[in-house]
């Protein structure tokens, strides 16, 4: 399985998302302590983007700004209403001082 960079590990502050692009689809990437966690940026409810809302590193989830629904970074499931659908989980691991995702 083929793998590349996306960004440098010090770009992401720890607990806050930041978009990036990867095929032109856009990514919300969260440092949490020694991890990184990838999700499509885009919410499943209201298609705006998820790396605007609110991070809880303790509980591993992102917070839609818009209508406050929750979503799991490690799975994707939408945890709370408005949304019902998941949104796209990426693999993405930490190699050196770079981030860096798995081809999908």
């Amino acid at each position: 399985m083929s793998s590349s960079r996306i960004c440098g590990l010090t770009d992401l502050p720890d607990g806050i998302a930041r978009q990036i692009e990867v095929d032109g689809a856009p990514v919300a990437l969260v440092r949490i302590g020694d991890s990184v966690l990838a999700v499509a940026d885009t919410c499943s409810h209201a298609e705006v983007s998820l790396s605007d809302g609110e991070v809880d590193a303790e509980d591993r989830t992102i917070e839609c700004w818009k209508h406050g629904s929750l979503f799991s970074l490690e799975t994707g499931e939408a945890l709370t209403l408005p949304a019902t659908q998941p949104v796209e989980v990426f693999a993405v691991r930490i190699d050196g001082d770079d981030v860096v995702m798995e081809e999908r």
